[in-house]
């Protein structure tokens, strides 16, 4: 009973404050007027809101706390990478000066290359034409002085070559009259000088063995003699007494010519000398003068006929070539390549001109 009582008074205990403070709250209302429970009213939301704002600008400086520290961190972060931006702004100044650096070298590099193409291209224009001016002079000297046709022609397609490798249309005129004297040599006639050189080889060859006529007289007297030797003494007798007779009275023909008679000694110059005849005729017709080819091949033909017997094998194979040789046309008129080198010439001066 006891223990029951003091739970129910505890418990009246306890539950009496909040009774009591109700009450309290309730006659204290109930002793305001109206301004003053407005007033209380007021002062209570007032409270609540700045409890309530409070709480607000706590929780606002919370966040704009955790904000700032995220921001710090960014800010940080954003600082670090700031540097590494400005080191590598840095280095890509330092790379873009070297860059600069070296494009300015290159630019030097490449005008100074420019200067000495241009030079290379002028001395090599000029070395190319004086390569041309010596091929026409030589081509010039082979028709002129020696009458190879072969040479000069081959000397002025080099030049032409040569010309055709620069590939300046300045040239063009140049190389036109070039051509005009290339086509005017291969116009001209095809002497075969090797088929003539080697006919006058076979007359040298033949002359050692051509017979003298006074060799052949001399062997029939020989015959004759051997003949009379062999007949009978009175017969031999009675001709000699006969050729006595006849020697005292002498006919002659005034107008034959007579067999000359060559010591044995000249015999070898006269041959030697038919010789330098046919030699004579070969340095004409290399340098293309017919008319000395023509007058040593007469030449030559006369001394065999007077000299040698035309009637024999070799005689009449000389006596043969000599006609066909006498019958050869060698005689070329060469064009005149002067205003080809010239020209050359003149252009090589104007290249000069603009070097300096």
């Amino acid at each position: 009973m006891n223990d029951d009582n003091k739970n129910i008074s505890v418990g009246v205990e306890t539950t009496t404050p909040p009774v009591i403070h109700k009450n309290l709250v309730a006659k204290a209302l109930s002793h305001l007027n109206p301004t003053q429970l407005t007033l209380v009213i007021a002062i209570i939301i007032f409270l609540w809101q700045w409890v309530d704002a409070k709480q607000q600008i706590t929780q606002v400086q919370h966040i704009l706390a955790q904000r700032l520290a995220e921001f710090d961190g960014s800010n940080k972060a954003n600082l670090t990478l700031n540097l590494q931006s400005q080191e590598l702004v840095r280095e890509l100044g330092g790379k873009l000066s070297l860059l600069e650096n070296k494009y300015a070298e290159s630019q030097s590099q490449r005008s100074a290359l420019e200067t000495l193409y241009q030079d290379l291209a002028r001395s090599r224009d000029q070395m190319v034409l004086a390569e041309v001016e010596q091929l026409l002079l030589v081509a010039g000297q082979q028709l002129q002085l020696s009458n190879n046709v072969k040479a000069a022609l081959i000397a002025m397609q080099q030049a032409d070559s040569r010309l055709q490798h620069l590939d300046r249309p300045a040239l063009s005129s140049l190389r036109s009259s070039i051509n005009n004297d290339i086509a005017r040599i291969r116009a001209l006639p095809d002497i075969d000088i090797s088929a003539v050189n080697s006919r006058l080889d076979n007359l040298i060859s033949i002359v050692n063995h051509l017979p003298l006529l006074q060799d052949i007289h001399s062997e029939q007297d020989k015959i004759v003699a051997t003949t009379n030797a062999k007949d009978n003494s009175w017969k031999s007798l009675l001709k000699e007494f006969w050729e006595e007779i006849k020697s005292l009275v002498r006919i002659e023909n005034t107008h034959q010519e007579e067999m000359p008679l060559i010591p044995p000694s000249q015999i070898f110059f006269l041959r030697e000398n038919l010789k330098l005849r046919l030699l004579s005729a070969r340095l004409s017709l290399l340098s293309h003068d017919e008319t000395s080819f023509k007058n040593d091949i007469k030449a030559t033909q006369d001394w065999i006929k007077l000299y040698y017997d035309s009637r024999s094998t070799e005689g009449t194979q000389a006596i043969s070539i000599l006609q066909k040789l006498s019958t050869s046309n060698i005689k070329i008129e060469f064009p005149n390549i002067s205003g080809s080198l010239e020209a050359v010439r003149h252009y090589r001066a104007s290249l000069e001109k603009v070097a300096r």
